[in-house]
């Protein structure tokens, strides 16, 4: 059996017959989990299982054994110790009691003596739903992290469910498969329990397993972590004007997730990092991608992973890649990238090395997970990125996002008059182009409300001449950095792909933007 392969129940199943001592399982899902060690035990012979918890004592339903009234934690450490048969002991929620030394000296010794003892095979499993644990206990205990429902087990999940539901009522869920595929697929990350309550209530709601409502599931996991943020994806690839390369290559990796893309040999994408001029669509593809592929978008906040009390930075970061990977398939974004990472090589001297920790854990994450997590990257100025960063394998991709170009210009113009519920037919398009020579595609719309707030004061609508004077008062940003653009444009062509096609005159959209700003 290949390293891959093995699940959590198999590393259970081989820690219990190597007679390890203590196990500190780390789960939510205690019925779940018990479930399998019952397994587990009776797989095993002559094992009980008894569960412990502080209001019951302890019970082994196996066996119709209870002593109810051994609540304390330490009476019941003693009564494990002097218990006469082979036996697991399950004991729930025990973490606020690993901070009494007492209790920390007892597990200790009850340790040693589950090592050394000839006559009977006991074992500890503390199952709790996050790690905590004095330093004296460390090296005592074997750490494993449950893993969540895989699709196998959602699958059962679903058949369980539709087991109460007529043969003759007509469900996607049952007659699609490919539907079928899309609801395991939006189901990954939550536990057996939140999955099995989310899809009755698609079932209630809906009359079928509905993927929205279950990907609405997840949003309360999301928020829950406090780092990440979960964005609806509203925008979609028709509100971004230009940039046909990135757009084509991202439409060619959609189905990419995929079960058939993984029989026909497919490596899951890693994601991609674009860089570029500020306000020239780089987050709105972001969010855009979310629509296409049909995936929950994440935000990371890079400042929130450094917030808090010394020596928690590490342990956020950890966390949002956890909760990531656990509503996966996603999209992780993390915008303007360079201000949260900036800082790692004086790392050292300003924090003690956390920023370089965190980073470090994050890009060894991105050079090898296999997790289908897509992460889009943005930056505005690739001189502060970490050289690391940007080594091949890192990500699939870098993209340089340049200004746009006449024909994506007048592109952009034509969406955000369409969505100021305007007809673009009534404007003189190659005119407004004209005047916005150099401008980025949030500097043309800032000119349409600008025209907006004008053409309402004078109480008349909005016209040509209007966007016009706007763009006219407005100093883009192509001129007042002009010197960085210059450097990041030259700096792209050979480390960089370019975002958007060639002109019709046969030159890059870089040069172009270059030959605008001359004339």
């Amino acid at each position: 059996m290949s390293k891959s392969t093995i699940t959590t129940r198999d590393e259970i199943k081989d820690l219990i017959r190597a007679r390890y001592s203590i196990i500190y399982c780390v789960s939510s899902e205690e019925e779940r989990v018990e479930n399998e060690l019952t397994q587990i035990a009776g797989e095993l012979k002559n094992r009980k299982l008894f569960r412990w918890s502080v209001t019951e004592g302890f019970h082994s339903p196996s066996h119709n054994e209870s002593y109810v009234d051994i609540k304390d934690p330490l009476r019941g450490l003693e009564f494990i110790s002097n218990y006469e048969d082979h036996a697991i002991f399950v004991l729930r929620d025990f973490h606020p009691f690993l901070n009494n030394p007492q209790v920390a000296r007892r597990i200790r010794d009850l340790s040693h003596q589950f090592k050394h003892d000839p006559k009977y095979l006991k074992m500890l499993v503390i199952l709790a739903p996050l790690y905590k644990s004095p330093p004296e206990l460390e090296k005592e205990m074997s750490v494993l992290d449950y893993e969540l429902p895989t699709r196998d087990e959602i699958d059962l999940i679903i058949n369980k469910c539709l087991r109460g539901i007529k043969s003759t009522a007509k469900l996607r869920a049952r007659e699609d498969a490919t539907h079928r595929e899309h609801v395991i697929e939006a189901a990954l990350g939550l536990t057996a329990v939140e999955a099995e309550n989310v899809f009755a209530k698609s079932l209630v709601r809906m009359k079928d397993l509905d993927i929205e409502t279950i990907l609405s599931e997840k949003k309360h996991i999301i928020r829950k972590s406090g780092i990440l943020e979960f964005f609806e994806a509203s925008e979609e690839f028709s509100d971004i004007g230009g940039l046909d390369i990135l757009k084509d290559w991202l439409r060619k990796r959609q189905l990419a997730f995929s079960k058939e893309a993984r029989e026909f040999g497919l490596p899951i994408p890693k994601g991609i990092l674009l860089l570029g001029i500020p306000g020239c669509g780089k987050s709105l593809t972001a969010k855009a991608i979310g629509a296409l592929w049909k995936m929950p978008l994440l935000r990371l906040d890079v400042g929130k992973v450094f917030a808090g009390l010394v020596g928690s930075s590490e342990e956020n970061m950890r966390r949002a890649i956890k909760t990531a990977e656990a509503v996966a398939p996603a999209i992780l974004w993390l915008d303007e990238l360079e201000k949260g990472f900036s800082g790692t090589k004086s790392s050292g001297q300003t924090d003690s090395g956390t920023a370089a920790r965190v980073f470090g854990s994050f890009i060894t994450w991105l050079q090898e997970k296999e997790s289908p997590v897509f992460v889009v990257a943005t930056a505005n100025d690739v001189s502060m990125l970490p050289p690391e960063l940007l080594r091949k394998g890192r990500f699939d991709e870098i993209f340089f996002v340049d200004l746009p170009t006449n024909d994506e210009r007048e592109e952009i113009f034509t969406i955000h008059i369409e969505k100021k519920k305007r007809d673009p037919k009534a404007f003189d398009i190659k005119k407004l182009v004209a005047a916005s020579q150099g401008f980025s595609g949030s500097e043309i719309e800032q000119a349409i409300v600008s025209g907006l707030y004008d053409a309402f004061y004078a109480a008349r609508e909005i016209d040509t001449e209007t966007i016009v004077n706007s763009a006219q008062e407005i100093i883009p940003l192509s001129y007042t950095m002009k010197e960085r653009i210059d450097w990041m444009r030259e700096w792209s062509k050979s480390r960089a792909r370019i975002a958007s096609p060639k002109t019709s005159s046969g030159e890059s959209a870089s040069d172009a933007a270059v030959r605008q700003l001359e004339l």
